[in-house]
């Protein structure tokens, strides 16, 4: 198996950038590194927020912080928008999709996976453990399997009462801010001021089998960088995938916008080309000064933000009052 970190320290691309740095975002000896340690996530995630604090007080990474933050409602019956509990796809299969972003670029993702309790590690696998960084489907699992995770049912009995009775009329219609929530996409900066993502669902319920939205595309669902901030949406997939939406985000921080700035322009640029007026869609932001921004198209989403031990549930502002 090859070592991902290893198969890039020999890569060329080193020569062919020799002016790539990160001293810039290492803090100097006796101060503070801007920012941090934060973590935000989109909707109501005080639980999620706190496991990820923790790995951070463990002297963790951002990316130990956002894996262990989102691992919390992956394994979360009642949360059944992401992970074991989730809604099946219209044929009652449970199909979820996650992907993880680390400081220096790097990126894993796992797309239509089946019977692994938390797509999110098998993501991190993904991206430090193969040259990849997405696998889909069977040869997900296979690789999960390879990696010690275990089969599990993620379709619990709630879960499959709530799909046949969806049955009986088959309708399918995305509902907007459904329980307040649909995907958690969880940004962190850490005690070096380096800052990560990740983002984690089980998709639409009853979507058609094999459909993929925006969470585990990197750049939609999820974007960082280190020198600017990173970026997550929330929402139906397919309009944050049209327009590329944490990357937007995240180059208009690079241009100058503040991070709400960013995400209320990355909402308009949805609300000027698509029918938006019973979707949602919401972006959250931070930037490399610990500064955050959050922004939908829907009243009704919100987002959780803890700082300096500190953690705060706040109703993002919306284009539709």
């Amino acid at each position: 198996m090859i070592n991902r970190r290893r198969f890039l320290s020999v890569s060329s691309l080193a020569g062919l950038f020799p002016t790539l740095s990160f001293k810039t975002v290492s803090p100097t000896p006796n101060e503070a590194p801007a920012g941090g340690p934060l973590v935000i996530s989109t909707w109501k995630q005080p639980k999620a927020n706190a496991a990820a604090q923790a790995a951070l007080d463990r002297g963790g990474s951002a990316l130990d912080a956002v894996e262990a933050g989102v691992r919390i409602p992956e394994a979360d019956p009642e949360d059944m928008s992401v992970g074991y509990g989730g809604r099946p796809d219209r044929d009652g299969r449970v199909t979820l999709d996650a992907c993880i972003m680390d400081e220096k670029g790097n990126a894993g993702s796992v797309v239509f996976l089946e019977h692994i309790m938390h797509p999110i590690s098998v993501a991190r696998a993904v991206m430090e453990k193969t040259p990849h960084v997405m696998l889909a489907g069977e040869g997900a699992y296979r690789f999960a399997l390879s990696q010690g995770f275990k089969k599990e049912n993620l379709l619990t009995a709630k879960a499959e009462k709530e799909w046949r009775e969806w049955l009986k009329t088959a309708k399918y219609k995305p509902i907007a801010n459904i329980e307040r929530h649909d995907t958690i996409g969880m940004l962190s900066i850490d005690a070096q001021g380096n800052i990560s993502g990740a983002c984690t669902t089980s998709g639409l319920a009853y979507k058609m089998n094999g459909r993929v939205g925006d969470s585990p595309i990197i750049g939609a669902g999820l974007f960082v960088d280190n020198e600017i901030g990173g970026a997550c949406a929330t929402g139906l997939g397919e309009l944050v995938m049209r327009t590329c939406g944490s990357f937007l985000v995240v180059e208009l921080m690079r241009q100058g916008r503040t991070p709400q700035q960013a995400c209320e322009e990355a909402a308009l640029r949805i609300v000027k080309k698509q029918d938006y007026k019973d979707i949602q869609v919401g972006f959250v932001a931070v930037n490399k000064k610990g500064e955050t921004g959050a922004f939908s198209i829907q009243p009704g989403f919100n987002y959780t933000i803890t700082q300096d031990k500190q953690t705060k549930v706040i109703d993002a502002p919306s284009y539709l009052k």
